[in-house]
């Protein structure tokens, strides 16, 4: 674990850190991966799931079929089935509450403003499979969306050298009723689903986690399709003092190694922590604040996904944090828990971003229209203010339109 010191540029990396520092190689391949997607559908999607997964499809294998999805729960345990039911009834449970009312505004005079809020018509989930299942990724994104009201989601994710998909990703799908499954990875499968194409249906939004070649398709497609957020590798940041303990410390540090790429740190104001602490962890940064003050600006200058308050008050120390995707208060609340079974979604921003981001919410998933309707009175209220103004901005014909009325 490497010492970082607040005036050195190491910190200061950390602080400034973008996915996309590096990108101009990533940006020519997935721009070229698009433009072929959109031109060549279905084809397209073929050539790259030989190239990249080594799988030879025909067309009608794009599409997982009922009886690959039954098969799927043959290699099932009750076990299993019984705690997906506990994890996502505490993600349902959460997200629930979410749920918006639409606003009503009402006067005497006629005028009435309201708003309709409607689900998306249509989402796509992203599932990387790569160097493992994200299996937990299935129910967290798409509970918001089901309890957003949301009818189609379609999911895609790329498949195994047979030519499969992960068993329990599918049985995890089944059981949340995902529309449609498709057997498509990569930059290719958010392009299919930005696009559309022959077996592949077009989506409102994308969401889901992926590598930088993903999240650069969301990037360069945001416009013709909606997406949750650009998320880099998974982060972790620890906020302890003297009276933290420095086991649950080393292990909620060496957990987050097991993410590719992730970055870990621990913010400490005990310069004993801190050594002991160092000599046990493999890799990360540790860095000494002076004290819970300078920690939380150090935190929240970072901006991390996750933030674990270790110390004796942490409720105290999170109202100082103003940035973070999540924040997991005391010794019984480790990152870990909120991957998999609290109950909010581990879709998280990343890479300093939960400075203007949130984590996925039910709000993702729908849109609002505003409802206008004045009576003539109402109308008349507002017409010379709406005449002063369109004058004033040289738009004679919106000046025209009011005046028309009371001629």
């Amino acid at each position: 674990m490497k010492i970082v010191t607040q005036k050195g540029q190491t910190l200061q990396r950390i602080y400034d850190r973008n996915l996309f520092s590096h990108k101009r190689v990533v940006t020519e391949k997935v721009c070229n991966i698009i433009e072929n997607v959109r031109s060549n559908g279905d084809d397209a999607i073929i050539k790259y799931t030989k190239m990249f997964d080594k799988v030879k499809l025909t067309p009608k294998q794009i599409a997982v079929s009922e009886s690959e999805i039954s098969s799927a729960f043959q290699g099932i345990t009750s076990d299993f089935i019984a705690t997906l039911k506990v994890v996502m009834n505490n993600v349902s449970l959460f997200y629930k509450k979410q749920v918006q009312k639409p606003c009503r505004v009402k006067d005497a005079d006629g005028v009435l403003l309201k708003e309709n809020i409607l689900p998306l018509d249509t989402v796509g989930v992203y599932i990387p499979a790569g160097t493992a299942p994200l299996v937990s990724s299935v129910y967290m994104a798409v509970i918001p969306a089901r309890i957003a009201g949301v009818k189609r989601i379609v999911l895609t994710t790329p498949p195994d050298k047979n030519g499969h998909i992960n068993p329990h990703i599918l049985a995890v799908a089944s059981l949340l009723k995902v529309t449609e499954i498709y057997k498509v990875g990569g930059a290719q499968a958010i392009a299919a689903m930005a696009f559309g194409t022959k077996t592949i249906p077009r989506v409102d939004k994308i969401i889901g986690p992926g590598n930088m070649y993903v999240t650069e398709a969301k990037r360069q497609l945001f416009g013709f399709v909606d997406i949750d957020m650009l998320a880099g590798p998974s982060e972790l940041v620890i906020i302890a003092n003297r009276y933290s303990n420095p086991n649950f410390i080393v292990a909620d540090l060496e957990g987050q190694a097991e993410h590719l790429g992730g970055l870990a740190i621990l913010v400490t104001t005990s310069k004993d922590i801190l050594r002991q602490v160092r000599k046990r962890v493999s890799s990360g940064y540790a860095i000494y604040a002076k004290n819970i003050d300078e920690a939380t600006d150090i935190v929240n200058k970072i901006a991390p996904e996750h933030l674990q308050i270790l110390t004796n008050n942490p409720a105290a120390v999170a109202k100082k944090i103003r940035h973070a995707g999540a924040i997991f208060l005391g010794p019984y609340s480790p990152t870990a828990l909120g991957d998999y079974a609290a109950g909010p979604s581990h879709v998280l921003p990343t890479l300093g971003s939960a400075r203007f981001f949130s984590g996925l919410c039910v709000s993702d998933f729908v849109k609002k229209s505003h409802v206008i309707s004045y009576s003539k009175k109402a109308l008349e209220n507002v017409k010379d203010h709406i005449v002063k103004i369109s004058t004033l901005e040289g738009l004679v014909k919106h000046c025209e339109s009011i005046k028309q009325r009371f001629n």
